[in-house]
């Protein structure tokens, strides 16, 4: 019976924030057991039913014994199994409502992942989505799936096709705080944080990521006034986060709260990755200067906090030479101003940048460097 409970524990231990359980390099054998965990539990089991057989025939105490016991095992494979498992608590939307900015029921200060694809825009709340850590949809006639890990505070979005199929996924767990997601065609587990199967047969790849931002509702919406917008599910009202807690950093939960101090575990930052060279920007000094003029991969950049105080934007800059700073709406640079809000022009590319808490960005990016003055 301990033999048969180490089982079902062995099998949700690995891969849930349980003590020390994330701390170690155990995707492996995480992923071993749960392949191997109908046969383990066939052999103990039998071994299980022998035992207790054993006891019914002798009678007395241990005949009475021998139905407690199998409902103590019942109740432990029922708990790490139904209870415990990743995808049982947090599930996918049974209903994507999407509406426009004039029927959105969001507020406008709340953060989405807003994606746009082929000239259509969605926005994803991370209200909602930091709950079902992955919503599919299908945006510009391509499919794409939004993903979010509250604990990490890092959200994805990918194109779920592999070898030119569409694929689905479902949520197994997390490895090193990050979410896991398993493919249902050959049961490999794939990252969110970069896309990548991190185990079985398509180890080694990497899902395509498609460009996103974090913003603001309210700021997505000026930049794309004919987005749609993710609305509640009614079915998992209850699961959303109400407060915004989470959202402005307020929280001081263990697993998603946030270190209000420079490059703790959970403090902020927005990493940027250039010709895989990766530089990580503390999200205290951006709140001080709202613009951070550096460099990442030998390429000048410039990072640049919003008037809302929440949402950012980085760019590449055209020349070395030009020192940007922000006044009132603008970005300002030799002589030439740029709109804060995000819009691309005037020689300024948008580049890829992620707001999420530096234990991740450490993790799954090695040898990330620390931005000047930080």
């Amino acid at each position: 019976m301990v033999a048969l409970l180490l089982v079902e524990f062995a099998n949700v231990w690995f891969v849930m924030p349980l003590p020390g359980s994330q701390r170690m390099r155990s995707v492996e054998v995480a992923y071993a057991i749960y392949q191997w965990r109908w046969v383990a539990r066939a052999v103990v089991g039998i071994a299980l039913a022998v035992g207790l057989v054993g006891w019914w025939r002798a009678g007395g105490w241990r005949r009475w014994m021998a139905p407690g016991l199998l409902a103590v095992v019942g109740g432990v494979a029922w708990m790490v199994n139904f209870r415990m498992a990743a995808d049982r608590m947090f599930q996918q939307p049974r209903t994507l409502i999407l509406a426009p900015s004039q029927d959105n029921a969001v507020a406008r200060d709340r953060l989405v992942v807003g994606v746009e694809v082929n000239g259509t825009a969605r926005a994803y709340p991370l209200q909602f989505i930091g709950y079902h850590h992955q919503v599919r949809d299908t945006v510009g006639g391509e499919p794409i799936m939004v993903s979010y890990c509250t604990v990490c505070r890092t959200g994805r979005v990918f194109s779920p096709l592999v070898d030119g199929e569409v694929d689905e996924f479902r949520l197994v767990g997390m490895d090193h705080f990050n979410a896991m997601f398993e493919d249902a065609r050959t049961g490999s587990w794939w990252r969110q944080a970069n896309g990548e199967a991190v185990t079985g047969p398509l180890k080694g790849r990497v899902l395509r990521e498609l460009p996103s931002l974090q913003v603001t509702l309210g700021e997505w919406l000026a930049l794309h006034p004919t987005s749609l917008v993710m609305q509640a599910d009614p079915v998992f009202v209850g699961q959303y986060a109400r407060d915004y807690a989470f959202e402005n950093g307020t929280s001081r939960s263990t697993l998603t709260g946030t270190d209000t101090s420079s490059w703790g575990d959970k403090s902020w930052v927005v990493g940027i990755s250039i010709a895989g060279q990766a530089k990580a920007f503390d999200w205290n000094q951006l709140k001080r200067e709202r613009v951070i003029n550096d460099e990442v991969g030998g390429r000048p950049v410039v990072l640049v906090l919003a008037n809302d105080g929440a949402s950012f934007y980085a760019y590449e800059r055209p020349q070395p030479e030009l020192v940007f700073s922000v006044v009132g709406d603008s970005l300002m640079a030799g002589g030439r101003s740029w709109p804060v809000s995000g819009q691309m022009i005037g020689g300024l590319r948008r580049i890829p940048a992620s707001q999420e808490f530096w234990h991740s960005w450490r993790e799954f990016n090695p040898g990330t460097t620390r931005a000047t003055g930080s």
